[in-house]
């Protein structure tokens, strides 16, 4: 959301996604980044969004508006902050000493993969301290590559696999990037359906006609569920006698899919409790 949105912001309050974040980057002109600092403080300090993980998306190091984003970041009621454009852990190791420097040394930082340099260093940048989440920047991606827009994305694979696998290598959580038509939601759908097959733990949204869709993909559904619980029974009775794996429905079930099954349910309780 836009940072000089103030009617974005309030409506932000009844919107059921689990992440809000308040941009100061792109979707703020020039002329109105300082103002959009003050409304984002504000709207924050009214408070109002209940168990929403809150980040305020600040513009890249090296920019003009940088360094007084993140100390005024550093001085809102927010959990995170989002990095455009990171290419080395050098630019999350200054950002780090200037948030603690603002008084805020344990905020998470929220990486942006969105240029060429920035997905070959993906497992240096996933391996620095204080990294929480890293999040595909697919649009500037594939300008930086003058990739096609397609909907399978297979000009994207690449640098998305390489973002996943840096994620998950250094136990950070991956969020698939944005899709900008929002006359198109067939293609909306089968991107987020290829996210979450590539094993994306959500999608980054510039709308709010497009949640009801992400959630109902990136969220377990009744089926998944029900088959989540067999497992872990099935898993159950094997080690209650004594057997490492077991069968169900002819095929083989092992450690890794009871951790699975388990991870799924905890997800669908989470879901819940939100």
């Amino acid at each position: 959301m836009p940072g000089s949105n103030a009617r974005a912001m309030e409506k932000a309050r009844e919107l059921p996604a689990d992440v809000l974040v308040f941009d100061l980057e792109d979707a703020v002109a020039p002329a109105a980044k300082i103002a959009a600092r003050g409304g984002i403080a504000s709207a924050v300090a009214a408070g109002g969004y209940g168990r929403r993980e809150l980040i305020v998306r600040v513009n890249a190091l090296g920019t003009r508006w940088a360094e007084e984003d993140l100390a005024a970041v550093a001085a809102m009621p927010v959990d995170g902050v989002m990095l455009p454009k990171v290419e080395s852990p050098e630019t999350i190791d200054r950002v780090a000493a200037l948030l603690a420097l603002a008084g805020a040394p344990e905020r998470a930082l929220w990486c942006m993969l969105e240029t060429p340099l920035g997905i070959l260093r993906a497992d240096a940048i996933a391996a620095s301290p204080g990294i929480a989440v890293i999040v595909m920047g697919t649009e500037d991606l594939a300008k930086d590559l003058r990739a096609q827009a397609t909907r399978d994305r297979l000009p994207l694979i690449t640098a998305l696999s390489r973002g996943l696998l840096a994620a998950r290598a250094f136990g950070r959580d991956a969020i698939d990037g944005v899709y900008p038509d929002l006359a198109d939601d067939e293609g909306f759908a089968a991107v987020c359906r290829q996210g979450r097959a590539l094993g994306f733990d959500g999608k980054g949204l510039i709308h709010p006609k497009t949640i009801a869709v992400a959630n109902a993909i990136f969220g377990p559904d009744a089926a998944e569920l029900a088959q989540a619980r067999r497992i872990i029974e099935a898993s159950r009775a094997a080690e209650a006698a004594g057997a490492g794996v077991t069968l169900l429905d002819g095929k083989l079930v092992e450690r890794l899919h009871l951790e699975a099954a388990q991870r799924l349910l905890g997800l669908a309780r989470a879901i819940a409790e939100r």
